[in-house]
């Protein structure tokens, strides 16, 4: 029986976007210690602020200041922080709907344990040393136990110099991969320089790699079949930003290859040819770094281009 495998696995990227005047407006208030809310057609004060009313769908910008204090609606203690939350000690999420406002705004707020937090608790903004103009800016919230704020929210009069036009938040997935019996299986292969797929006992495709169900037919499917290693390259596209921490020259292709034998073309990045060069039904073959578990690249093998009649079926 196949091992199966598993892997610790991270997907992390910048998440870059622009802003509009509302959401502009909110982000370059907290840099300057000052909440803002935007009132809807209803008379409601949303905080934080949309730039559209969610139910009559017209565009929002009357623009309101709200206060630093206010009342927890929910909350859910935290026992373990994880890297990158707002504070490394355990706290509680919290909705906390702020004085003047009709809506909750959630954040952290730090707290000695979960006994010290309950529904209703009235606390405040704890702002940052250092603020920059986005959620961060609010530390946390924190206890508060001085006169209530007042509840009406005040119109927005102050004039914001170098407002905050854009944000950059990093975006990261920890996981474990298990990739289950029949990709176990093509990960062993690999590591011997084969490549296997499994064949569906009903329609009788290959696919590569195998994913233990034939998606047209829905059955499971185990019988192996070895596969390639040379193959044609159906469709492709240049790619020409480089990647993060991807050491390869820009412009590169990267293309969808049917290897012979197989019914599912994978991807595999295309070297050894001039990437203008690069067609489709180009025949191609594995290239293996030492030591790899998988191949580096497809070069062609100088055979002659296949027929687009072989491959149709794929691109």
């Amino acid at each position: 029986m196949t091992e199966i495998l598993s892997a610790p696995l991270v997907v992390e990227f910048p998440f870059t976007r622009s802003l509009g005047p509302v959401q502009s407006a909110f982000l370059t208030g907290l840099r300057e210690r000052t909440v803002l809310g935007v009132r809807t057609d209803d008379g409601r004060v949303l905080v934080p602020p949309v730039e559209y009313d969610p139910v009559t769908a017209n565009e929002l910008r009357s623009l309101l200041r709200v206060a630093p204090t206010g009342t927890v609606t929910t909350w859910a203690w935290n026992p373990a922080p994880r890297r990158d939350q707002p504070l490394g000690t355990p706290f509680a999420w919290v909705l906390v709907r702020l004085d003047g406002a009709d809506t909750a705004l959630l954040h952290a707020l730090d707290a000695p344990g979960p006994d010290a937090v309950h529904t209703g608790m009235r606390v405040r903004i704890r702002w940052a040393a250092t603020r920059t103009g986005a959620i961060t800016d609010i530390a946390c919230f924190e206890p508060y136990d001085g006169e209530p704020g007042t509840t009406e929210p005040a119109p927005h009069e102050e004039e914001f110099t170098d407002f905050v036009t854009g944000i950059t938040v990093p975006a990261r997935l920890d996981y474990v991969h298990t990739p289950g019996r029949a990709q176990s299986a093509y990960l062993k292969a690999l590591e011997d320089h084969r490549t296997v797929g499994e064949r569906c006992p009903a329609c009788r495709k290959v696919y590569v790699p195998p994913r233990g169900a034939c998606p047209t037919c829905g059955i499971a499917t185990a019988e192996q079949v070895e596969v390639g290693p040379r193959g044609t390259v159906t469709t492709f596209c240049i790619v020409n930003i480089k990647a993060k921490n991807l050491d390869i020259d820009v412009p590169y292709v990267y293309a969808h290859i049917a290897l012979d034998g197989a019914d599912l073309a994978l991807h595999g990045r295309i070297a050894g040819i001039p990437y203008d060069q690069v067609r489709m039904g180009l025949r191609v073959e594995p290239v293996w770094a030492e030591g790899a578990r998988h191949p580096d690249h497809y070069r062609p093998t100088g055979e002659p281009d296949a027929g687009y009649d072989t491959y149709k079926e794929l691109v």
